[in-house]
């Protein structure tokens, strides 16, 4: 063989991961990517979106030397990360998951952070807020911030927490939250106030309630009146909507199972299809606050509302839960999703409520129909009478005679 082959065979040897062949790449790669997001329905804005925050992206690997394998690694974003906006990494993470679908990178960029392990009495305490707090995964995630820094304080400082004084909470609670906003710190604060009380009144772990001790706002001798709607703001409510568009469907079905049958958000947003018996008019609930299921009627005009929506509004998706997103890709509605479209209903009327005060409406109708307060409680779905009476102690109907001269 000649010297004059040996150009040629190395022209075929050309490492295929060379900076500038990676350059190409991950730019055919992104061109690909959005091509996709277009096929399968996202909104022009939302691709012109993603093309935006890819392109820093690409420009930082042409000024980078690392090869296709390496490209889409958590070290490499580390690197990503110190010099751009944290809003990028929304699309760079999308843009791993779709050619790891493609089969072209080994694994996706994680979604979040690895999940630190805490002792079990942090980790019995956020079960326990999920199951008789029903806290959603983002409210989770924030109370874990604050016991994370809390154990983590304590153990810096060989505190038991079995013999933890006040003293040492407002130490923990001046270092946690120097650099934060006032806002902020009041969420914070409440955040570990409530695993003081936890401590106190159900585990018996520390031998005071420190929970009243943790400074907060100013507490005032009056009571915050309970949250409702009067006979005419229903009526209001439910004049204002209408059924013209789908989303004007969704909304109205969403608003009359929150009224008619006091369901959560989150309980609304977990129905099934198969939840549902149109016939019977009945609706399965398997997943309640303190896990409680429970089967309750349906009112007519809620099972037509919810059909309607079914059959005419509902988009053509295999996911089994009714209430859908709106825009593509369909997906299942979030609570906080139902929650926001109830809101903006009421508000759309003048109504300066939440979802919440149609749930606490239908406790009040409840009791004013001459139900139990243990009645009350299983429809509600309460796993404590404590919490039912908390919805309960006024009745409604006199407080609007004596306060607003309304008669009935």
């Amino acid at each position: 063989m000649t010297d004059t082959a040996d150009p040629k065979r190395r022209a075929k040897k050309i490492d295929s991961n060379c900076n500038g062949c990676v350059y190409k790449r991950l730019k055919q790669a992104i061109e690909d990517y959005l091509l996709w997001m277009k096929s399968v329905g996202y909104t022009h804005r939302t691709c012109q979106s993603h093309r935006t925050q890819l392109n820093p992206f690409l420009c930082f690997n042409k000024k980078t030397t690392v090869n296709w394998e390496k490209l889409f690694t958590s070290q490499y974003l580390e690197g990503f990360k110190k010099v751009s906006d944290k809003t990028t990494l929304t699309a760079v993470r999308g843009l791993s998951r779709y050619l790891f679908g493609q089969g072209k990178i080994a694994q996706p960029l994680p979604r979040r952070s690895p999940a630190i392990n805490l002792p079990k009495i942090y980790e019995d305490y956020l079960s326990y807020q999920q199951t008789h707090r029903q806290a959603n995964a983002r409210l989770i995630s924030s109370i874990k911030r604050v016991l994370v820094a809390f154990n983590q304080y304590l153990i810096a400082h060989k505190i038991d927490l079995a013999a933890l004084k006040i003293e040492q909470v407002d130490a923990f609670l001046a270092q946690f939250l120097a650099s934060f906003a006032a806002a902020s710190c009041r969420i914070y604060r409440g955040k570990l106030r409530g695993f003081l009380k936890y401590l106190f009144h159900e585990r018996h772990i520390i031998k005071r309630d420190l929970a009243p001790f943790v400074v907060s706002r100013r507490q005032y001798a009056q009571a915050k009146p309970p949250n409702f709607l009067r006979p005419q703001e229903i009526r209001k409510l439910f004049a204002g909507l209408t059924i013209d568009r789908a989303s004007d469907i969704q909304t109205y079905a969403l608003v009359q199972l929150a009224y008619t049958m006091g369901l959560r958000p989150k309980e609304i947003s977990r129905i099934r299809l198969d939840d549902i018996n149109f016939s019977a008019q009945q609706l399965k609930v398997p997943e309640r606050k303190g896990k409680n299921p429970v089967e309750l009627p349906m009112p007519e005009h809620t099972v037509k509302a919810v059909a309607a929506y079914v059959i005419a509004a509902r988009p053509q998706n295999e996911h089994r839960r009714v209430f859908l997103t709106r825009l593509p890709p369909f997906r299942p509605m979030s609570p906080n999703g139902v929650g926001r479209h109830i809101t903006k209903a009421m508000r759309d009327s003048n109504l300066l409520s939440t979802a919440y005060w149609l749930r606490h409406t239908y406790a009040q109708n409840l009791l004013e129909a001459g139900c139990s307060i243990f009645e009350i409680k299983e429809m509600l779905g309460h796993d404590k009478i404590e919490s039912t009476k908390l919805y309960l102690h006024v009745h409604i109907k006199l407080m609007r005679k004596v306060l607003f001269d309304e008669t009935f």
